[in-house]
């Protein structure tokens, strides 16, 4: 059963900018996340650091808790290796939806200078049906 759904969209140029700020890259993404980011060129890391930007906040809305519902870099944004976006949460976001018995699943994209995520949060089942 689905709990939420949350989307949003991130300008790649703002995000650019928003790059610049040491404060901002602490507050916003993960160690891991952070991580993965600095290992891309930087139109690239632009464009990923905007859906990573955009994925927390889809998940905020998803979750109904609005923007102060976790800390940003608990909300971490990582990629399989087949290239699969997949959120890695940690510390209360992690254990929010653990306590809520939620999956989290994630779709991104970006194209035209914008960056977009969609979330949605599947109650698990329970009953084992």
């Amino acid at each position: 059963m689905i709990y939420g759904i949350g989307y949003d969209l991130c300008k790649i140029e703002r995000m650019k900018k928003s790059l610049q700020s040491e404060t901002f890259c602490r507050r916003v993404f993960g160690s891991a996340e952070w991580a993965a980011l600095q290992a891309l060129g930087e139109n690239r890391r632009a464009e990923s650091a905007a859906a990573c930007f955009a994925a927390k906040e889809a998940f905020l809305k998803a979750a109904g808790t609005g923007l102060g519902g976790f800390p940003l870099a608990e909300l971490q944004t990582l990629r399989k290796e087949s290239g699969a976006p997949y959120y890695a949460l940690e510390g209360s976001a992690a254990e929010w939806l653990q306590a809520q018995g939620l999956r989290a699943h994630l779709s991104l994209t970006h194209e035209a200078g914008l960056a977009a995520a969609m979330t949605v949060l599947e109650k698990m089942d329970t009953m084992g049906d």
